[in-house]
């Protein structure tokens, strides 16, 4: 048997491969607008239209509704790791306020469902490594001077909640105005410039 007919099953293989991998995006792009639109009650049908796929397309990825949500939540905590991981490479003076830039850009771009990325049940390590992260980011932004030392972890992470509140819940406020107020934050937390 010659190489080429060894070869040859592989071609459709791969191009069914390709076209998995792009009904994958095409489902998660659609999800992410449908439920930008309509909020986590969206239905599957229409992220289904939306995909240009059938729904047996999206159920067969996706179990349910869920499995769907907690893809794009598990997608969003690796946009946050790196994120974390970008800022702990940052100078100390300005780790913590990158991060929080992210942070507020990326539940921005989940507006109408941000606080599922939040409160939906993730990798708990995954969690923790984010939690660890703000730690280590406010100590040292303490240490730096720039982020007075009475300011926690804990303040930090109502902060982020504060910021979830404001891209979801304010349609009458201009877009990006989480921007504004995470800027108006920042210059309550760091410390009083002294004469």
């Amino acid at each position: 048997m010659s190489n080429a007919a060894l070869t040859e099953p592989r071609q459709p293989a791969r191009s069914a491969r390709r076209d998995v991998e792009r009904n994958y995006q095409r489902v998660l792009d659609a999800a992410r607008e449908v439920f930008g639109e309509c909020g986590a009650d969206a239905a599957m049908e229409d992220i289904a239209a939306r995909a240009g796929v059938g729904v047996g397309t999206v159920y067969r990825r996706f179990a349910s509704k869920d499995a769907l949500i907690d893809e794009l939540v598990r997608l969003s905590m690796e946009t946050l790791a790196k994120a974390a991981d970008e800022a702990l490479e940052a100078p100390a003076a300005e780790g913590l306020e990158q991060y929080l830039r992210a942070t507020g850009e990326e539940l921005a771009s989940h507006a109408s469902y941000a606080e599922l990325l939040l409160t939906r049940p993730a990798d708990p390590e995954a969690r923790a490594r984010l939690l660890a992260t703000i730690e280590e980011l406010t100590k040292r932004a303490i240490h730096a001077g720039t982020v007075h030392p009475s300011v926690t972890a804990a303040d930090i992470t109502a902060l982020i909640w504060a910021m979830r509140g404001l891209v979801q819940n304010t349609p009458d406020l201009p877009s990006g105005s989480w921007r504004r107020y995470l800027a108006i934050h920042l210059a309550g937390l760091r410390v009083p410039v002294t004469a």
